[in-house]
């Protein structure tokens, strides 16, 4: 049995990992340049980090149309049958678009209400409201694009997400400071709502270039059949499942930033950096997960279950390389990094004290998120939202209830997460080896 080469791995892995952390980048641009802003730097922070938390949570919730897409896409692949799938991926990307639109007119609409659930309040809210307002409108965007950059994957290819992903990238650190900032008397200088333009414009030049490729790089296209293609449904109830998966993975976010919130505008201000920096290690780390995700659904097409187990092994040993590798450059610049998101004494205390916690947690993080990647390749959509389901509800909630009754605070948070992640790695790891190894 030929086992599948680290070259082969690495050729999705790789440009995957900057496809994925070019979304954090963009939110972590967006808190370096609005937390050292000269006017109400901590509340403008404050409410950046809570717009980004409930968009986060939109965008996956709604985008596990990509997980699907790509799953069915390389598994289709692997058995040579991609003629079967060809009019199922512009009916997708319709449908997206259309429950994005509906989506953002209702979050919209209802904005204020929205963030007071997160314990806005005064000038935090004023400024979650305005920054939503702008930000969302590229959630259609977004998830088509997302929906797009699934198909890719699914063929096995995750250059073109990448050169889409650091484009956007790039265009968004440039117009973050020139919007925010102003260009003297040229551009005025428009804070908070200045960040939320960079993004959409970087959004919608994203959108653009994953068009682009779709039409002149796949055998698909954007031409829609009167016709169901008859692997949407399957789609839609995997899609459903990881919906009800991610919404449980998104109550977590949302408890953590409403209890941050509560302890005040310095807790949800480190919160915010804290809860971006891990995002950020999350999609770096989740490049080897694409992998697995692209590779696994290719390889079950194939029948390859040992070349499964074996992929399983090796792309978890490189993914835990590469989550002490950023552990070992956070520690050489601790004291550091967050003075690149915000100058407030107060902020970077309590940033400082909690931050080893989210250090201590990536190597967890790289097993839990690899073997969440390949499942997603193998479909077993069902599987992974009941992980999430006993992670969330008998893993990271008791533990928060329990730990802030305690008077915890931020470490409360934390040590809920870190709770949290042990449960979804382990049922996992414990579940392949069952199931997979013995084939």
């Amino acid at each position: 049995m030929k086992k599948v080469s680290f070259s082969e791995i690495n050729k999705i892995a790789v440009p995957a990992i900057f496809a994925g952390i070019a979304e954090p980048f963009i939110s972590l641009t967006d808190m370096a340049v609005i937390g050292n802003v000269t006017l109400n730097p901590v509340e403008a922070l404050g409410a950046a980090g809570i717009v980004g938390s409930f968009l986060s949570a939109l965008i996956w919730i709604l985008a596990q149309t990509k997980t699907a897409i790509s799953t069915i896409v390389s598994q289709h692949l692997g058995a040579h049958r991609l003629f079967a799938v060809k009019t199922l991926v512009p009916q997708v990307i319709l449908l997206n678009l259309f429950i994005s639109l509906f989506l953002y007119f209702i979050t919209a609409t209802f904005a204020t209400q929205i963030f007071e659930a997160y314990e806005a309040k005064g000038l935090i809210l004023t400024y979650a409201v305005d920054y939503y307002q702008i930000r969302a409108i590229g959630l259609p965007l977004t998830l088509v694009t997302f929906a797009i950059f699934g198909v890719f994957r699914g063929l096995q290819n995750t250059y073109w997400a990448m050169k889409c992903s650091i484009t956007a990238a790039i265009i968004n650190i440039g117009l973050d400071y020139l919007l925010v900032y102003g260009l003297g008397d040229i551009i005025p200088a428009m804070h908070l709502k200045g960040a939320a333009y960079a993004s959409l414009i970087a959004q919608l030049v994203m959108l653009l270039m994953a068009v682009y490729f779709l039409i002149k790089k796949t055998p698909f296209g954007l031409k829609i059949k009167k016709s169901f293609n008859p692997k949407l449904k399957p789609l839609y109830l995997m899609a459903a499942n990881l919906f009800v998966r991610t919404a449980a993975l998104n109550f977590a976010i949302y408890l953590a930033n409403k209890y941050a919130t509560n302890y005040g505008a310095n807790y949800i201000a480190a919160q915010s950096i804290l809860m971006n920096i891990w995002l950020f290690f999350s999609f770096f780390i989740d490049g080897y997960a694409s992998a697995g995700n692209a590779i696994g659904g290719k390889l079950l097409g194939e029948k390859s279950y040992k070349k499964l187990w074996t992929l399983s092994k090796d792309i978890s040993k490189y993914a835990v390389i590469i989550a002490i590798l950023l552990i070992c450059v956070c520690v050489l610049f601790y004291n550091q990094i967050g003075l690149i998101f915000n100058k407030d004494t107060a902020v970077l205390t309590i940033f400082s004290s909690v931050f080893w916690i989210v250090l201590l947690m990536q190597p967890i993080n790289a097993v839990a998120f690899i073997y969440d990647g390949i499942f997603k390749g193998l479909g077993r959509a069902k599987l992974l939202r009941n992980v999430l389901l006993i992670a969330t509800f008998l893993g990271f909630v008791p533990t928060l209830l329990l730990t802030d009754y305690l008077g915890w605070k931020l470490y409360a948070i934390w040590a809920a997460f870190f709770a949290w992640m042990i449960l979804r790695g382990g049922i996992l790891v414990v579940y392949f080896k069952k199931h997979y190894l013995a084939k």
